[in-house]
């Protein structure tokens, strides 16, 4: 299990040379979308048309942080519970999204999907909403503003903390961590 520090937008080469348990500290531009923004996305690819930003090779956190207080770049902010999104994670990955940050399980058409186009789960840690919007430059809603705290936003992050769950390699760190305490004698 590695350190790693990346910018993005990220390559295949990025995601490639990431393993299960590593631990990343993202830099740059993260797009924030929850469930109604991917039902809308999930639409405009049935009907092949545009998203309203390109999210190729970006990074999707599945968060709806609360209101900025006075002098903030944006309230407290934490992962959802990634497995809400699983419905809508293949076709996003297809589509050329590179990886997405939750938080708990996947379904094995996720990390399938994850292996088929180079993709990648992050889990951020819940409970740590204001480390983790103090690793925030900045915030602006960039689409679905009727959304209201589901209104995607853009982010510019500096040393944001994840722990890669599933890798492109087929790898899940839920399993691998599991498996070594059943091991554990009693």
């Amino acid at each position: 299990m590695a350190k790693v520090y990346l910018q993005t937008p990220l390559t295949n080469e990025d995601v490639l040379k990431l393993h299960a348990g590593d631990e990343v500290f993202l830099n740059g531009v993260i797009y924030v979308a929850r469930d109604a923004a991917h039902k809308r996305f999930l639409a405009l690819f049935e009907e092949k048309s545009q998203l309203p930003i390109d999210l190729k090779n970006h990074i999707i956190f599945y968060a709806g942080p609360t209101p900025p207080k006075p002098g903030q770049v944006i309230g407290s902010i934490a992962p959802t519970t990634a497995a809400r999104m699983d419905p809508y994670t293949p076709a996003m990955f297809k589509y050329g999204v590179k990886g997405v940050i939750g938080k708990g399980p996947r379904s094995q058409s996720v990390k399938d999907a994850c292996k088929t186009y180079n993709s990648i789960c992050f889990s951020a840690i819940g409970g740590l909403s204001a480390l983790l919007s103090d690793k925030i430059q900045s915030a602006e809603v960039v689409a679905y503003e009727n959304l209201g705290p589901e209104a995607i936003r853009e982010i510019v992050v500096k040393d944001f903390p994840v722990l890669v769950v599933y890798d492109a390699h087929g790898d899940d760190l839920y399993e691998q961590e599991i498996a070594k305490y059943r091991t554990i004698e009693r």
